[in-house]
């Protein structure tokens, strides 16, 4: 998968929707605000749970926001590893095969970061 491609038309899709329900968007990123908030949880757990979800529900979108944050957040290939393997154990062969996509994004925005 082409992750920069496929992102950039959904951030493009993403925009032009805004544009016909804006106050519906203001509302979803108020809620993400205060969701993503430090407290008990720090952001980069709360990234971990989004991304299981992510892959539970099988949304490409979704995973590809989500790696990207958590790579933001300097997530190690080996706490997103375990991190798949939990969602893999979670949500059986579906998880599977979009936690191997997950991972990809993983690489593809690890390496554009620098990371290893």
């Amino acid at each position: 998968m082409d992750w920069q491609a496929f992102m950039s038309d959904t951030e493009d899709n993403i925009a032009k929707l805004s544009k016909e329900i804006p106050e519906t968007v203001k509302g979803f990123g108020v809620m993400g605000k205060a969701a993503k908030t430090n407290g008990a949880l720090g952001e980069k757990t709360k990234e971990f749970m989004a991304l299981g979800i992510a892959i539970a529900t099988r949304c490409d979108s979704c995973i590809g926001f989500h790696v990207r944050s958590l790579v933001r957040l300097k997530a190690t290939r080996e706490e997103f590893c375990e991190a798949l393997a939990m969602a893999t154990y979670m949500g059986g062969g579906p998880s599977f095969a979009f936690s191997a996509k997950a991972l990809e994004a993983f690489d593809h925005y690890s390496a554009q970061s620098g990371a290893t």
